[in-house]
Order: structure tokens, then C-alpha cells, then sequence
């Protein structure tokens, strides 16, 4: 009976403690990248998504005081990359890609989907470099470099 009841305090003082733990205030991170600008790698592969992703990220940079105070990359593969093309009648996406260019955005396109759509990179609309070993491979080193992963 005796160890019964030690092993119950000694739970109850863990359960205890873990709630304790769980309801402190969390402190800020104050090393690493949490102190410098935000990084945010978007992926897009949907075309049925491009104007969306684009506005999320003119909201994005908008919603965080300007382009300075974010770093924002665009990773296209699949479909989603024809809307990228420099023949595009759609004038939105055009005026989009040219304000994100503007403010910064890094927009890679995935080497794979080019070779797949035959498209080279003068095929696409200004600003966008090639991810060589492709778009997930991009992703999960952007990841890797701390950037946050957002796919809308």
C-alpha cells in the first residue's frame, strides 16, 4: 500500500508540474533568425491558385509594414507554372509578378516543370531564377535555412 501511494504523489507532483510548465509564459527566442526579418517561402504548384497566392502575398508584405520588414520567395512547379508565362493575356498575374519583383519577392521556378512544359527561362515573365534541382527539393532547403513553408 505504502509504494501505491508514493507512486500517486509522485504522479500527481508530475502532473502537476507538467501543467505548471504548460501554462508559464512562453519567452521569445532571443538567438537566431526570430530576430531578424521574417522569412516565408510560399509554394505554388495549382493553377487555379495563382492569382490567390500572388494576392497573399501583396497582403503579406502589405500586412507586415513593407517589403523591408519580410522576405518573401515564390516556388512554382506543376501547372501552376504556365501562368508564368511571358505570352500570359492575363494582366493581373503580369502587374502582380512585376510588384512582387519589386518588393523583393525571390521567385524560383522548378527545372523540372520547365523541361516538362519545354519552357526556358526567357519563356517566363521577369524575375524568376531556376531551381536546378527542382521545386521540393528548393522548398525543403528554404526550410532547412529556417524560412517558414505556406501553401495556400
Amino acid at each position: 500500500m505504502h509504494r501505491r501511494n508514493i507512486f500517486k504523489s509522485a504522479l500527481a507532483i508530475g502532473a502537476g508540474l507538467f501543467a505548471a510548465r504548460a501554462n508559464a509564459p512562453v519567452r521569445a527566442d532571443t538567438t537566431g533568425p526570430a530576430l531578424g526579418v521574417p522569412r516565408v517561402a510560399y509554394h505554388l504548384a495549382d493553377l487555379d491558385k495563382v492569382v490567390f497566392v500572388l494576392g497573399n502575398i501583396r497582403n503579406h508584405i502589405e500586412g507586415m509594414g513593407g517589403p523591408d520588414k519580410v522576405r518573401l520567395a515564390l516556388v512554382v512547379h506543376g501547372p501552376a507554372l504556365k501562368a508564368f508565362s511571358v505570352n500570359t493575356p492575363n494582366m493581373a498575374i503580369k502587374s502582380e509578378v512585376g510588384e512582387a519583383r519589386g518588393a523583393g519577392v525571390a521567385m524560383h521556378a522548378c527545372r523540372h516543370a520547365m523541361e516538362a512544359q519545354k519552357l526556358s527561362l526567357a519563356d517566363l515573365l521577369p524575375g524568376f531564377v531556376v531551381a536546378e534541382q527542382g521545386a521540393v527539393v528548393k522548398l525543403a532547403e528554404l526550410q532547412a535555412e529556417g524560412w517558414a513553408y505556406l501553401r495556400p
